[in-house]
């Protein structure tokens, strides 16, 4: 009886994990802040987390990505940053979450790079080139890491591996400047992004006595970026990002249009 009821109980447990990622991100250990447990819940298929240095993001992006594999069969999911190195660093914090959850779902493949479910699913990391990712298709959730630093044209050319599979995409960075396509999606990608900025000062694991004094020894601008999820100006601008912005207008005919006539 004493063995039934443990059985029935993992059974339920299971399937509580399986509708609610923050059971299953609790279940493997992690302790969700508030907007952590926001994001695990959406539904979006869009989702962009503007987040301070040392928030959670990379935590709550691997928890979604090992509850994809684990409760959706053959799914594909690509870790991907700018670097191999940051690539292969959320994929141990996806490798931890697996571990910590129980292994519901046997590997059949696990080394520095891939995580191979029997269940048919995926969990691949990549660093951030073209030549890398285009033999890809049908990914079922793409996690691009340091998006704001993942060069545009990678994104564009990762954006139609969902097309087929209408998949999931997540983009979490600390901002890098008023430009590029993670700059561009917070700003004006529309409402179909569920967008979540955690600045240091939201955070509770960061000492506020810590903080101050990091500001007090950093330049204001680096700390804006790195701490408060500031876009802020490159340096070396002549002119403002919102300055180049206010002058542009549509209401004026090109000197030269397009094909040449006139």
């Amino acid at each position: 009886m004493l063995a039934q009821r443990e059985a029935r109980r993992g059974v339920y447990l299971d399937t509580a994990a399986a509708l609610d990622p923050v059971i299953f991100a609790e279940r493997a250990g992690i302790v969700p802040d508030r907007w952590q447990r926001d994001v695990l819940r959406s539904s979006a298929t869009q989702q962009i987390l503007l987040c301070s240095r040392q928030s959670g993001k990379s935590t709550v992006s691997a928890a979604i990505a090992v509850h994809t594999a684990v409760y959706h069969p053959n799914s594909l999911i690509l870790l991907l940053s700018p670097s191999l190195r940051q690539s292969q660093e959320l994929f141990r914090k996806a490798l931890d979450v697996y571990a910590g959850a129980g292994e519901t779902v046997p590997a059949e493949v696990e080394n520095k790079l891939t995580l191979e479910l029997s269940n048919g699913s995926r969990v691949v990391s990549l660093p951030g080139r073209e030549a890398t990712i285009r033999g890809f298709s049908s990914v079922s959730l793409l996690i691009e890491d340091e998006a704001s630093r993942v060069d545009d044209a990678l994104y564009m050319a990762l954006r139609p591996m969902l097309a087929v599979s209408q998949g999931r995409i997540v983009l979490l960075s600390t901002p890098a400047g008023k430009r590029g396509h993670f700059h561009a999606e917070w700003m004006d990608g529309g409402d179909s992004w569920h967008r979540t900025m955690v600045t240091a000062h939201d955070c509770p694991r960061i000492d506020p006595a810590w903080l101050a004094a990091e500001q007090r020894r950093t330049p204001r601008a680096t700390f804006q970026q790195e701490y408060e999820c500031a876009f802020t100006e490159n340096e070396d601008s002549v002119f403002s990002h919102d300055d180049i912005r206010a002058a542009i207008t549509p209401d004026l005919m090109p000197l030269f249009p397009a094909g040449g006539t006139t």
